[in-house]
């Protein structure tokens, strides 16, 4: 069992930066996949990033402007948001699956924090 609880999320101006991270309990935590999806008002979940181990995979609409990363020592995952946009506003979701590739759709992952909204104003 995997708990996951998400901080970091407020408001922010468009061009502005925030960073999200989400803490997991257990004691495998190397072992999971962590990704980051996000639900925007009237939206379905989309697929935003992920990692396994050191790779990552990026959905196109936040590539080159969002980074995850991993700090096992610390059993936490992060999502360094830059140069955001209105677009971005949404509740964003922790997710940690142990499959052996990344999944993008969010039936893959078996573990969900409870959300932090990001809320980004023009």
């Amino acid at each position: 069992q995997v708990q996951l609880v998400e901080s970091g999320g407020g408001l922010v101006q468009a061009g502005g930066s925030l960073r999200l991270s989400c803490a997991a309990s257990g004691r495998t935590f190397s072992n999971y996949i962590m990704a980051w999806f996000r639900q925007a008002p009237g939206k379905e979940r989309e697929f935003v990033a992920a990692i396994r181990w050191s790779s990552t995979y990026y959905a196109d609409s936040v590539k080159g402007r969002f980074t995850i990363s991993r700090d096992n020592a610390k059993n936490t995952v992060y999502l360094q948001m830059n140069s955001l946009k209105p677009e971005d506003t949404a509740v964003y979701y922790c997710a940690a699956d142990q499959s052996l590739q990344i999944y993008t759709t969010n039936d893959k992952y078996d573990y969900w924090g409870q959300g932090t909204q990001v809320t980004v104003s023009s």
